[in-house]
């Protein structure tokens, strides 16, 4: 066994595992063809050229299609941001819990996150005695991450399981990104935006190494990383209509710019390189980024595969879809050995690394 294996090895014995990764998503069902329908009555013949190349087949909304065109403001979006979202968050967790074989009682850090709705007290503490969390149980909600808040979760609860390595944590995204979209901005940020995103929840369970459940992979390390003067790539400007959509071109050349070499060094520190990586789990922030991150990464044609099928069948889910991602290559596993990519990207501009071990 070389000197990487070994290291490799030692780092898998002590490392928290994910346990279950599930996602919840609304009832609503359309096609990509009726949200163009309904749309471009205020996007135009512009959205829908957005539309029809955004890689989306089907959306889950959290309202019907016809009803958004009701809502009064961002006090009834907002509302109706928590109704659903605490409906799709309980159905996230208890799937996730029944999956890993963990009672509520267990868990002992539960982590929240979203961007696209308001909550104060937040989702997680209104879900606790709902799911039948302790009530000493550690809450930690998350908000303004986006899009990488997905992979920095499951990294902060490794952190987490690493100090106690007997504990249970739980990671709770819930994004419904239908609910923020602003129908009189015409802008190309929010066409895009109308075209890419979608609904859902998702949950994750992890364990330390210590407690006697946890058959899925390893966490054997993370890396966060802030990209220079690129504040404005990515965001919301909140205001008096709720959240306006900031999207500039700059994301894929920003994975261009720099997600080869954060990669490769990454990787390097922990003995490996990109061969070595057996699955990518990776967000699929869009067409664009997904070939970015295809060229610069070398990646086989196959390899992003669960990534495309997510954004196809459920359109971009924010913080969900990268949680989406690992539920796929969880249920369909590389052997044992094998080692594992998470990667995403979203506002400050970010990325987020997390390295996996099967």
């Amino acid at each position: 066994m070389g000197e990487a294996s070994r290291t490799a090895s030692l780092i898998l014995v002590d490392a928290p595992r994910i346990a279950s990764a599930q996602i919840a998503l609304p009832s609503n069902v359309h096609t990509q063809e009726e949200i163009i329908d309904e749309l471009t009555r205020f996007g135009g013949a512009a959205f829908e050229r957005f539309a029809r190349t955004a890689g989306v087949q089907t959306r889950r909304l959290a309202l019907p299609l016809s009803k958004y065109g009701n809502l009064s403001g961002f006090t009834e979006a907002n509302d109706t941001y928590v109704q659903v979202a605490l409906e799709l968050g309980e159905r996230a967790l208890r799937s996730a819990l029944d999956a890993a074989g963990v009672r509520p009682s267990d868990v002992d850090l539960i982590v929240s996150t979203t961007v696209t709705g308001l909550a104060v007290p937040s989702l997680e503490a209104r879900l606790a005695a709902r799911v039948g969390l302790r009530s000493d149980v550690k809450r930690l909600p998350l908000f303004g991450l986006g899009c990488v808040a997905g992979a920095a979760g499951v990294a902060r609860l490794s952190d987490y399981l690493r100090a106690y390595p007997s504990h249970v944590a739980v990671l709770l995204a819930v994004e419904l990104c239908s609910l923020t979209i602003q129908r009189d901005d015409r802008s190309p940020a929010n066409l895009v935006a109308s075209s890419l995103f979608g609904d859902g929840a998702a949950a994750v369970v992890a364990v330390g190494s210590a407690f006697p459940r946890g058959d899925g992979p390893a966490v054997l390390a993370s890396r966060s990383r802030l990209y220079p003067d690129s504040e404005n790539v990515m965001g919301w400007d909140i205001g008096t209509e709720g959240f306006r959509i900031i999207l500039s071109t700059e994301v894929a050349p920003i994975a261009e710019r720099y997600l080869g070499d954060d990669v490769a060094g990454f990787l390097g520190e922990h003995g490996l390189s990109r061969k070595d990586i057996a699955s990518w789990v990776c967000h699929p922030g869009g067409p664009k980024v997904i070939q970015a991150m295809e060229r610069v990464l070398g990646l086989d044609a196959d390899a992003l595969d669960h990534t495309r099928n997510s954004l196809r069948d459920n359109g971009n889910l924010s913080s969900v879809s990268v949680l989406d991602v690992l539920r796929a290559t969880m249920a369909a596993p590389p052997g044992q050995g094998a080692r594992g990519l998470m990667i995403a990207m979203g506002p400050g501009f970010c990325s987020e690394l997390v390295l996996l071990g099967w």
